[in-house]
């Protein structure tokens, strides 16, 4: 029987593991609660696969090392970003590591239109006028989204998505991506980043955390966009220099944020803090601001999403542990 090890599972993706099972009978697999470090790595000790979804980074070699030592063949992320994993010191220790790059770009691009929906229409300055009984109109006329240029950085499997959703709606849709996708021709116009910045009404990120997009969004660039403009980023926390944006909300560089992520969230988002402090001064001023809208990274929680990200991953494993390639393997440098 193949054993696998599932860490940081959620209850709703226990659920898709106990429905893969019944189909899966020469399959074991055991979950846990916790992501994968130096602090738990030996949890891993006895089994020939295992799958993680991580908001933490693995950058202690020891981890890879102990899983070399162990056996283990693979780690499978449920999830798309993978910059918490160290892939070349992976490779160094024979471990292949899978993503799930396309769980669900609807699940994404949908909460991106709530967003852009909820700040275009002055929900956040309603629902703060009628927590007084103040049902006035005055200063809140809204902008309807046919009349809007909707500009996408990164225009890959969600973006496109995105692309998709605010062209049916009327927008006008540009799009800064090095790769042009012929499938896109008649949804968008590709352009570069500065004119993306500034012709775009709402501008949308839809990039992977990477070196070369480490903090692309910072003062200089919301300078760049129009005072009317919203800014949506559902993408990583890290592509926003998060004081950069905090300053030019305040400042109204920009008329408001719609904030799925943020840097240094992992200790956050997911987790209660209804009776102690959150410590994260960003998020706290962020929270303030009645020109900005938060949510604790839930682009990715959908039925559909979780199903895909659990069997993707499952499907992955054992595909590696078979001896064949998966596609969604991640090249070391």
């Amino acid at each position: 029987m193949t054993k696998l090890l599932m860490y940081n599972i959620m209850a709703d993706e226990q659920i898709v593991v106990d429905e893969w099972l019944k189909t899966h009978p020469d399959v074991q697999i055991d979950t846990n609660h916790v992501t994968i470090s130096s602090k738990t790595v030996d949890l891993a000790e006895g089994y020939d696969g295992i799958l993680t979804q991580q908001d933490n980074a693995i950058d202690d070699p020891i981890v890879y090392q102990k899983l070399h030592s162990y056996g283990i063949k693979q780690i499978a992320l449920r999830t798309t970003g993978y910059e918490t994993m160290d892939i070349n010191e992976a490779a160094a220790n024979d471990l292949v590591i899978t993503n799930v790059p396309a769980y669900s770009p609807r699940s994404v691009s949908e909460l991106v239109l709530a967003h852009t929906m909820w700040l275009l229409r002055h929900l956040n300055d309603y629902t703060q006028r009628e927590s007084h009984n103040d049902f006035t109109w005055d200063g809140l006329q809204a902008r309807e989204i046919h009349e809007l240029t909707v500009g996408i950085v990164g225009a890959g499997k969600i973006g496109s998505e995105v692309a998709r959703i605010f062209k049916a709606l009327g927008a006008t849709v540009i799009a800064a991506d090095p790769v042009h996708r012929p499938e896109l021709n008649s949804v968008v116009k590709y352009v570069d980043h500065e004119t993306v910045f500034k012709q775009a009404d709402i501008v949308t990120m839809h990039t992977p955390l990477l070196p070369t997009t480490q903090h692309m969004i910072d003062a200089q660039v919301f300078k760049m966009m129009k005072p009317t403009a919203l800014f949506i980023n559902a993408s990583r926390g890290g592509v926003v220099d998060t004081p950069a944006l905090l300053q030019a909300l305040k400042s109204h560089e920009i008329a408001g944020a719609g904030i799925d992520t943020i840097e240094n969230e992992a200790d956050i988002f997911s987790n209660d803090f209804s009776q102690k402090e959150q410590p994260n001064k960003w998020l706290q001023e962020l929270l303030s601001l009645d020109n900005a809208t938060v949510s604790p990274h839930i682009g990715f929680y959908t039925d559909i999403a979780i199903k895909n990200m659990v069997e993707i991953a499952l499907a992955d494993t054992l595909t590696v542990l078979a001896g064949e390639h998966s596609l969604h393997e991640l090249p070391a440098d």
